[in-house]
């Protein structure tokens, strides 16, 4: 992990005061992790990418920023991603910003991309499905939840939520990785955790439209070991885009930036070479 110390800003929205933790120089990266997490989910990425300015926001109910007082959907997050990007115009130098969202991030950013296209020069979405959580997988999480409630992250919700974002492997031998979410988890809290759920989980929605609506290049991301958003469910979707491509990182299952940092940053370099060359150009991703 980075040793290099983050400054912290905090940015007020719709949604609460959202920290936006700052690290690195360069052209501006403004990441939203996945749930279950916070930013400091990036950690282990951004060494390997030491040309980039990287703005790692606390999603609501999140790390640092303010809890939300009741379930919301992606459109709400959308919105204060917005109001924190527009908060930070100064530190962008006024040029739009290269999104980076891993699941409920990439969600926010495809529908930010297609509502704000002026805000957003390039879309990256790492295990990001574009459709609603299915029918198997709600039951899941809707059972869950009570256990949750009475007794916090604490085990069959603690396995179940490891499981969902980690590999077989990497729990077994990646204790760093396993006490990062441990701490995540035990930061947010219980109450505040399962708001966010109900948010980012059970309440998303179809981004199909959204994904057909992004001019910018975009880039999703996926995983060999996540079966609810495969590579050819992701190619699907990207060949109903405009300017969108698919890369598959492997040995990984939900946060990838956890798990394969510098296959992650490899894929990421290579996208954002070829992104600035196809804006100055024309040509497509």
């Amino acid at each position: 992990m980075t040793n290099t110390p983050w400054e912290t800003t905090m940015i007020h929205t719709d949604l609460g005061d959202l920290a936006v933790h700052i690290v690195g120089e360069g052209s501006p990266v403004v990441a939203w992790h996945s749930m279950f997490v916070d930013s400091s989910s990036w950690s282990r990425l951004v060494p390997h990418i030491p040309d980039r300015r990287f703005f790692l926001i606390d999603a609501p109910s999140c790390g640092a920023s303010d809890a939300l007082t009741e379930p919301v959907n992606i459109s709400a997050c959308t919105r204060a991603a917005a109001q924190v990007v527009t908060a930070l115009a100064t530190d962008f130098g006024g040029q739009p910003i290269d999104w980076l969202g891993n699941a409920w991030g990439g969600h926010v950013g495809m529908e930010l991309a297609a509502t704000h296209p002026d805000m957003i020069r390039s879309l990256v979405a790492i295990s990001a499905p574009t459709f609603p959580i299915g029918v198997a997988l709600r039951l899941k999480v809707r059972l869950l939840l009570p256990l949750y409630r009475a007794a916090g992250a604490r085990g069959p919700v603690r396995s179940a939520i490891m499981s969902t974002l980690l590999t077989d492997t990497t729990r077994k031998t990646d204790t760093e990785a396993v006490a990062l979410i441990d701490d995540c988890l035990a930061t947010a809290g219980s109450d505040a955790t399962i708001t966010a759920i109900r948010s980012a989980i059970l309440n998303r929605t179809d981004l199909l439209w959204a994904a057909r609506e992004i001019r910018c290049p975009t880039l999703f991301v996926t995983t060999d070991d996540r079966g609810e958003w495969t590579p050819e469910q992701a190619r699907t979707a990207v060949a109903q885009m405009s300017c969108a491509t698919e890369v598959t990182i492997t040995d990984a299952r939900v946060i990838p930036a956890l798990e394969q940092p510098v296959q992650l940053a490899t894929a990421l370099r290579r996208f954002w070479s070829r992104s600035r060359a196809s804006t100055s150009d024309g040509t497509p991703v």
